[in-house]
């Protein structure tokens, strides 16, 4: 840094200094709109994040292989043929050789619903049964509250033993410990392991209203013709899940005999596209929100040009002076525009603090960890600068022109 540019800073700082209400008034517009830009964009960042962590314990990491949807269209003239439910020994092969570093799961949901009993108490037909395996509840973000999950052993020995939902045992246990006592599933008795974690209603269904009972159960006591299984399969990581959809596609295309060059024949799910969806409506408030921080800023700049306008009207014989003793024209546009530059910067310095303070407490609301916007902090610098070259411009130009003997004569 050259020794002009030193004066014009040390000038421009006595200038900020001499007049402290009116650059600090100036440096608060600039603030708002940072504030707007850095606050919000930091809270996205946040709800991203926690929608983020949400879905990764609800298996965001995870996508499920099913039956594919028909749709009733015709083509050629021809109605198109339903393709095969995905089947149990199908299922089964794909776990056994899916050999990819992640969690493979089996489950099946048994037509309609069930009426559970326990002694007296019964429930109301609308308890929903499910076949699931022992990956099930962690492929779909599911816990324990009390008791054990299956065990291999069990599996495979077709055991009357159940996982059931808070709600069940609640309403049907009452004060009474679920765990070891036996429940009637329709007229099958079975004895709970197992009570799951609360989780409330998604997606039109409750799984706090479920009970979970081994798939050899399933399809022995529950089972019909041409039932159809799900494959969940859940990575060590979110990483992972385009690679292992690609190899599980090819896998279950050579199991389903899938012809070369044909669609598939089958399903694939991602369980994180509902938390994309989710973001990229977040990015659309992102864009509002950067819009609204433009117009806040291009406010600030149309004060700011004002404010120097009169800087420059009430410094006309400071001006003077200063060509007088030799100052350039350029020298005295720069002294302006570091003038402006300098108030922008100042305002963008309160707005980043601002906003990175208003962002943290929508992270500490949803309870995720500090968040520093480095992004957003480096286009807030850009931003407040270019914004104080663009108003200071005009003033420092309306400066650097003036006639240094006319200057010198203004009262």
């Amino acid at each position: 840094m050259n020794r002009a540019s030193i004066e014009n800073l040390r000038v421009a700082f006595v200038s900020i200094k001499s007049q402290v209400l009116r650059s600090f008034l100036t440096a608060l517009i600039i603030a708002i709109g940072i504030t707007a830009l850095v606050g919000i964009l930091t809270a996205i960042d946040a709800l991203k994040s926690s929608i983020n962590d949400q879905f990764s314990t609800m298996g965001a990491n995870s996508f499920s292989i099913n039956n594919k949807r028909e749709s009733n269209k015709r083509q050629k003239g021809k109605k198109t043929q339903a393709t095969p439910n995905v089947n149990y020994t199908q299922a089964a092969e794909f776990k056994k050789k899916f050999d990819f570093p992640a969690s493979t799961s089996i489950s099946c949901r048994p037509r309609g619903s069930a009426v559970v009993k326990f002694k007296k108490k019964e429930s109301k037909p609308n308890i929903a049964v499910f076949g699931v395996d022992e990956n099930y509840l962690a492929n779909n973000g599911s816990a324990l509250a009390d008791g054990r999950n299956f065990t291999l052993t069990e599996l495979n020995s077709s055991p009357h033993i159940a996982l059931i939902g808070s709600e069940i045992a609640t309403e049907i246990f009452e004060e009474t410990d679920p765990l070891g006592k036996i429940l009637l599933v329709g007229n099958i008795k079975f004895k709970v392991i197992g009570v799951l974690e609360e989780k409330g209603s998604s997606m039109g269904q409750n799984a706090d209203r479920s009970v979970m009972i081994p798939v050899p159960t399933a399809r022995q006591f529950f089972g019909y013709k041409n039932m159809a299984f799900t494959i969940s399969v859940m990575t060590i990581g979110p990483d992972k899940l385009d690679l292992a959809i690609n190899e599980a596609t090819g896998l279950f295309r050579i199991i389903r005999q899938d012809p070369l060059g044909k669609p598939d024949s089958f399903r694939i799910s991602r369980s994180d596209s509902l938390s994309q969806n989710l973001i990229e409506n977040l990015s659309m408030v992102s864009g509002i929100a950067t819009i609204i921080a433009f117009i806040t800023l291009l406010g600030a700049a149309i004060g700011l040009m004002n404010i120097m306008l009169v800087s420059v009207t009430e410094r006309t014989k400071e001006i003077g002076v200063r060509k007088a003793l030799g100052a350039s024209a350029n020298t005295i546009k720069q002294q302006f525009l570091t003038e402006a530059v300098m108030v922008c910067q100042l305002g963008g310095l309160i707005g980043i603090v601002l906003g990175i303070i208003i962002g943290n407490v929508v992270a500490a609301m949803l309870e995720v960890s500090f968040i520093i916007p480095w992004l957003w902090i480096f286009t807030a610098i850009v931003l407040t600068f270019f914004t104080g070259i663009i108003a200071g411009f005009y003033p420092a130009n309306r400066a650097a022109n003036m006639d240094p003997i006319e200057s010198l004569r203004y009262e």
